[in-house]
């Protein structure tokens, strides 16, 4: 049986292939889904032909899915078991599987929500989104089963949301921010945890909407892959997002969900596709996204 790699070595290996450093995040909000996709079905089945639509668009230009996952667990029993699905027809295409549930608790529980969302016996994804505010022994039974399952996590280090600022722009009485904080504790956490590219298995969530942070952040976590929010719908242009990255293509992989997905609404696809043709609007925004980030990262394009 092979040898499944480390995870960070895995993302860069796929970022380099297909060089293109974005992700794409399904984020299947039902009022958004073309009317064409919810006529006459159920929102579960809506969800599900919509979502891979979006996947078969795209599947060959990125690297990454990051599949939010509040808008499947609406829908209770129905909505995971539409999760379920996606997660199956993405690891039918090989790609990389990012769960956004921002999960932690205590020690004990902690574990059983790495066990379901990493292990074999569980949703079995590559990597899932995790919140810091418990502390060590909220975050290590994550690292253990993710070191064990060559998986990953990314931590909540500086999130894209405005009030962000309320907590982690904080001051403490060293004069380090919360978000620096943090990341001090990222660099512990993944303390020889190391792939052959020197980048470790625990990641943080950086966003693209506050790149001076992201400079500094950076530099405080040399060794941690950044997931980067923020870029398209919620503000982030490509200029920004290029603190996040360490050189060239490493680093850093940067999440569009509503500008992608939904890009059917906006100009200049709405004009160019309309509603029926979303999922051309959906690769030809992607499309877009990776010309953009190679161009602010001064990457030649192939």
């Amino acid at each position: 049986m092979k040898k499944r790699e480390n995870f960070s070595d895995c993302l860069l290996k796929e970022i380099e292939r297909l060089k293109n450093p974005s992700c794409i995040g399904l984020d299947p909000k039902i009022e958004e889904i073309p009317s064409c996709i919810k006529k006459g079905n159920p929102p579960e089945k809506a969800i599900l032909e919509f979502t891979k639509k979006v996947i078969d668009a795209t599947y060959d230009i990125v690297p990454a899915f990051k599949l939010q996952m509040a808008h499947f667990e609406r829908f209770k029993s129905k909505g995971i078991a539409v999760l379920e699905k996606i997660i199956s027809y993405l690891k039918e295409k090989k790609k990389i599987i990012i769960l956004d549930g921002k999960r932690n608790d205590i020690g004990a529980t902690s574990q059983i929500y790495a066990l379901t969302y990493l292990s074999k016996n569980g949703f079995d994804v590559q990597a899932i989104t995790i919140n810091p505010y418990l502390g060590t022994d909220g975050v290590m039974p994550f690292v253990e089963i993710a070191k064990k399952e060559k998986k990953g996590i990314f931590v909540l280090v500086k999130t894209s949301n405005p009030s962000s600022v309320e907590i982690q722009e904080k001051k403490l009485q060293d004069g380090k921010k919360v978000s620096e904080l943090i990341a001090s504790l990222v660099c512990r956490w993944g303390k020889e945890t190391e792939g052959k590219r020197g980048y470790n298995l625990v990641g943080a969530v950086v966003s693209a909407t506050f790149p001076k942070s992201a400079r500094n952040l950076r530099k405080l976590m040399p060794k941690s892959i950044f997931l980067v929010p923020g870029y398209g719908a919620q503000g982030g242009k490509a200029k920004d997002v290029v603190a996040n990255f360490k050189k060239g293509l490493e680093g850093a992989i940067v999440n569009s969900s509503r500008g992608i997905i939904f890009a059917f609404k906006r100009a200049p696809f709405n004009k160019k596709f309309g509603e029926k043709r979303f999922d051309e609007a959906v690769r030809e925004s992607a499309l877009v996204m990776k010309r953009d980030l190679l161009s602010a990262l001064k990457i030649k394009e192939n």
